[in-house]
This record gives structure tokens, sequence and C-alpha cells, in this order.
């Protein structure tokens, strides 16, 4: 009875997880004034990418000229800055095949002011680059964002007249060291008067746009973004872990500059489709429509609620907070984090006891569940860092963009088979890690993190670590949970161990473990109460729902999570599964489908290795339009 409780699970989890991260429609050119409409923004998008056009070229000169007069005939005050490229923009320029001469060796910035009804009152920027690289249209990056930017203003000024001014700010150079940004922000004569900045970018051709980076002390901003987004086509897709995991990231864009300087504002990008990435393939033919409506949208909303709130957002303390399926946020300051886990852990402690009472379990084998959990998380790193290899090396070893943009293209097939290797996992532990062919599995991993360092041409602790780890705890079966109730019981404290170390070092991070402990603890307890020999519907259906909802949840951010830092830290995803497998854990099938269930483990796994490895024949560097 368990096995169809757990493929039913699986099911509604993955095609709910699937369904959220689907990109709105695209509103036609006839929609509503006062509604952001992908389809008008598209008639800009078709001629601003209709070639490459890079600083200095004559292409970028008909963009510029084509842009001023829309600007102009939005009812913008209209003017232009220029300043000089700095060193590294021009080599980099002139690597590309680019003429930094054509452009004077500077870049010129397009300024437009809609003035609002309190000239005194902090103004608001919506910002976003028309520049590209030489080699692509820039359909996504950011002829999109310049787009949205202007049709944006066209459905503001429909709503009327607001209190704040608005600054249009597109900006030239991002592509070369964000020289407009660092121009503008260096001196203007507006850029004091300021106070909030939205900014459009774009990674990729496709996809849910997600806003990823914030002001220091964003809880303010939080607050107006949670309501401005959600009135947005197709909702909102943001959580705090983003925030936290891109300030930690090398990389940058314009939005970079003015938070740098604490100004308060959102940014918003759309990583999907990586494929298209700088790439002569992003043209507006190709650019998903639904992201230009998702991106737009959400752009619309945000600018428009901080151009009419009585106060700009200040800086205080940054929040914790996450979507959901993405349509509504929740939010609240990281003490209420310390909060939820101690609710998680109370519903643990109240689960054990009645299990212990009613089905005989025992602190040791909630000891051999938490072991379980740490068998997972080894193992997995080393499946995932080896499936992810066979798909190519990692971008931190590319020699040059052609090769990193070759890497980029190969995405949807490793995150692909890195899941498939994560599901296997899963799949393994609830067949059952006691069996007796633990020397078999102590081999295969020795054998998995030796093909690691060959892959990866050197070594890396982390896996030689998490490989040691693994290979004992594969030769002592006796440290591996002998009942459901051990099993779960130990998965759901060794998470919250987990939650306690995020929630004191990064709060910010800490929903991500601690919301599906507190699920599954939840749950736990139902079930303890109702039936803890979990044999009746009554007991496995919250289970099942409890893991159906979880996992649908985690699936929305394992997606993004990948995209974001997958190619080189693909167990994240182990991570991830390892909160999945706490949320089904009790529906490990009884002993006559165990093996039925090892055996499809590791079919499985190897169908994972076989589509990150056929990311190598797919000729990605035809498909991406590399040079």
């Amino acid at each position: 009875m368990r096995l169809w409780w757990l493929i039913g699970s699986l099911a509604v989890a993955l095609a709910v997880g699937v369904l959220t991260l689907q990109v709105p429609r695209p509103a036609p050119v006839d929609a509503p004034a006062t509604t952001f409409s992908a389809g008008r923004a598209m008639v800009d998008v078709n001629r601003i990418a209709r070639r490459p056009h890079p600083v200095g070229s004559a292409e970028h000169r008909l963009v510029q000229a084509h842009l001023l007069a829309r600007m102009t005939a939005l009812g913008l005050q209209v003017s232009t800055q220029t300043g000089p490229l700095s060193p590294g923009a021009v080599r980099r320029l002139t690597e590309e095949g680019g003429d930094p001469a054509a452009a004077n060796f500077s870049v010129t910035n397009l300024i437009g002011v809609l003035p609002g009804r309190n000239p005194a009152l902090p103004a608001v920027a919506l910002m976003a680059h028309y520049d590209t690289t030489p080699h692509s249209p820039g359909a996504a990056d950011d002829s999109t964002g310049v787009a949205a930017v202007l049709e944006a203003v066209r459905a503001i000024r429909a709503r009327g007249p607001a209190d704040r001014t608005l600054v249009v700010l597109l900006t030239d150079g991002e592509e070369l060291d964000l020289d407009g940004a660092r121009v503008f922000w260096g001196g203007h004569p507006l850029r004091d008067r300021i106070g909030a900045v939205v900014n459009l970018e774009a990674r990729g051709g496709g996809g849910r746009a997600m806003m990823f980076e914030t002001g220091a002390g964003n809880d303010q901003t939080i607050a107006l973004f949670a309501g401005a987004a959600t009135r947005a086509t197709g909702g909102v897709t943001s959580n705090s872990l983003a925030v936290f995991v891109y300030k930690t990231m090398p990389n940058g864009t314009d939005f970079t500059i003015p938070a740098n300087r604490g100004v308060q504002g959102l940014n918003f990008a759309f990583i999907g489709r990586p494929e298209m990435y700088h790439a002569a393939a992003s043209t507006p033919e190709a650019l998903d429509r639904g992201s230009v409506q998702h991106i737009g949208s959400q752009a619309l909303e945000s600018a428009d609620a901080l151009l009419r709130a009585p106060a700009l957002p200040a800086a205080t303390t940054n929040t914790v907070y996450a979507d959901v399926f993405g349509r509504f946020i929740v939010r609240y300051p990281p003490a209420v984090g310390w909060a939820l886990w101690g609710l998680a852990a109370v519903l643990l402690g109240v689960a054990a006891a009645l299990a212990r009472k009613r089905a005989g379990l025992t602190f040791a084998e909630v000891g051999r569940g938490l072991v379980d959990g740490l068998w997972f998380l080894t193992a997995g790193l080393v499946v995932t860092h080896v499936v992810r290899l066979a798909g190519g090396l990692l971008s931190s070893r590319a020699e040059s963009a052609d090769v990193y943009y070759t890497l980029l293209a190969r995405l949807p097939w490793l995150e692909a088979g890195v899941a498939l290797a994560v599901l296997a996992m899963i799949l393994a532990v609830l067949g059952g890690r006691a069996r007796p062919d633990r020397r078999v599995t102590a081999g295969a991993l020795t054998a998995l993190t030796v093909l690691a360092v060959i892959l990866e041409g050197g070594l890396n602790p982390l896996i030689l670590g998490a490989g040691g780890v693994a290979i004992a705890l594969s030769a002592a079966p006796g440290l591996a949970a002998r009942t459901v109730w051990g099993g779960w019981t130990g998965l759901i404290a060794l998470v919250l161990v987990f939650a306690a170390a995020a929630q004191a070092g990064a709060p910010e991070t800490a929903f991500l473990l601690t919301w599906p402990a507190l699920l599954a603890a939840a749950a736990a307890t139902v079930a303890a109460a109702l039936n803890p020999g979990l044999t009746r519907a009554g007991a496995l259906a919250p289970v099942a729902v409890a893991g159906a909802v979880g996992g649908a949840w985690l699936v929305a951010i394992a997606h993004p999570v990948f995209l974001g830092i997958g190619m080189d830290l693909p167990g994240v995803l182990a991570l991830l599964g390892l909160l999945g497998l706490m949320l089904v854990r009790p529906l490990s099938p009884e002993q006559a489908g165990r093996r039925p269930l090892l055996m499809v483990a590791l079919a499985v796994l190897l169908l994972g290795a076989g589509v990150s490895g056929y990311a190598r024949i797919a000729d990605p560097v035809a498909s991406a339009g590399v040079q």
C-alpha cells in the first residue's frame, strides 16, 4: 500500500512543481492601457534586437536614436550622459572584436525624466542596459529589459500622475564592466535625488523572472515588494536565499553600483534557456514572450508602488522571506525563525513520544535514522558530482568565454541528469540501505569517488571527504535504520540540526530547512496519533500530502537554484533531496517491494548519468551559437 502512496506523492509533487515554474501567458497588444503587455513590449524588442549592437558599432548608434525617439514620444524629458570607457572595458571590447575608437572610447547613457507632482520627494529609477556583446543581438540581455522599461513607463502614465518623479536610466557599457552605471552613479546631478531603483536583467532566453537582489537592510523593501509583485501577471518568484547567495558571488549587474552606495531597490532577471546567453541565437523570434510578460509586469507593479508610496523603503534589517508556489510571499524577522524551529522541535518530540509508546521507537533507532541522512547527503554529494562531470568540466576550469557558454548550453541536460541521480538516491534509501550487499555499495562509492577525481582533473577535498564518510557508513549496515519511524524521526532531527546552524549563521537561508522540517514534524505527529503502524490510509494520507506539497515547493526552488549555482555545485540538489527524502520517508514500501525499488533506483541513476553525458555529444556549441 505504501508504495502506491509514494508514487502518487512524488507524481503530484513533480506536476505541481513544474506547473509553478511556468511563465504566464503574454498579454496582447490590445490589453488594457494600465497593464503591462508583452505584445506591446515586443515591438521595441523586435526593433532593438535586430542585430548585435555593442558599444561603438553602427547598430548601437541606430538603437540609441530609436530609444531617444521612443523616450521623447512617451513624454519624458530626455538627455544623454557620456563618460570614459575603463581600460578593462577597452581591452575586453577589442578582444571581442569591437571598436572602442568608434565610440570615442566612451559610453553614452540615455536618461528620461517623468516629473512627479512633488519634485521634492526622492525619485524612483527604472534601469536597464541597451548595449550587447559583439556576437549577440541580445533579445533577452537586455533588449527585454529596455523594452519592458518603456512599456512600464507607458502604463504608469496611463494610471495617472504620481507624487514622485520617475527617472528612466538606460545605461551603456554594462557588458563592459558596468561602465555606464559607474558613470551615472559616479556623479550625475540626478544621482542623489534617487531613493529607489528597479533594475531589469537577463541571463538566458526564458523562464520565470526572479527578484534576486536588493539593497542592504531590505525589510521595508520586501514589505512593499510582497504587496506589489503579487499583483503582477504570473505572480512572484523570489526568496531571501537567492538574495543571500547572490551577494556571495563575484559577478554583478548595473544594480550592484547603486546598491553599494546604500540605495534601496529590486533587481529582476530570468535565467532559463541558458543556451541563449550572449549567443547569436538570442533573437526576438527565440525569446520567450511569457518571460517578457513576467519580468515586465513585476517591474511595472514594483515601480508603480514605489512611485505612489508615502515613503520609500529605508535600510533597516534584512528579512527572511520566500514565495509560496509563486502566489504570495511569506516574510518575517530573523528571530521568528527560532520560534518556527522550536515549534518543529516540539512537534518532533511529540511524534517521537507517541511512536515510542505505540510503535516501540527507541533513541538508538532515531540515531540510526540520523546516520541514514548523513549517508544520503555524503553519498549524494559524490554521486551528483560524478553525474555532473559526465557532462563536462566545471565552469571554474573553463579556459575561455566560449567554453563557459558551451557549458551554459549544457545546463538543461546537466540539471536533468543530476535531478535523476538525486531521485535514485532517494529510492535507494527507501528501498533499504541495510541490505547485506553493503560491500557492493561501499565498492561502488569508492569507484565513484576515484572517478570524480579523474573527471575533475584534481583533488576536491569536499568530495573526497564526503566519499570517505559515505564509504565508511556503507560498510557498517548496523548503523542503518531498521524501522520506518527510526528513519523518519532521525531524518527530521538531522534537518533540524542543519536548520539551527543556518539560523545561527545565515538566518536568511534557514527557511529552506525549517519549513520542510516543520511540515514533516507536523505530519509525523498526526500519523503517530492516528496510526503509528502506518498501515491505514488515515495515517498515510497526511504523509503523502506533506510529501506532495513540500516536494512541489522544493521542485520549484531547485530549478532556479541549479541554474544559478548548480554548474559547479551540483551537490546542492543532494541537500534538497535530503529534504524530499525526509518528507516521504514513511512511505518506504513493505519488504516485498524494496528489492524492485532498488533495481529501479539503479536504472534511474544510470539514466541520469546517460542524460548528463549526452550533453557532450548534443553539439551545444552549434545550438548556442557560440563563435
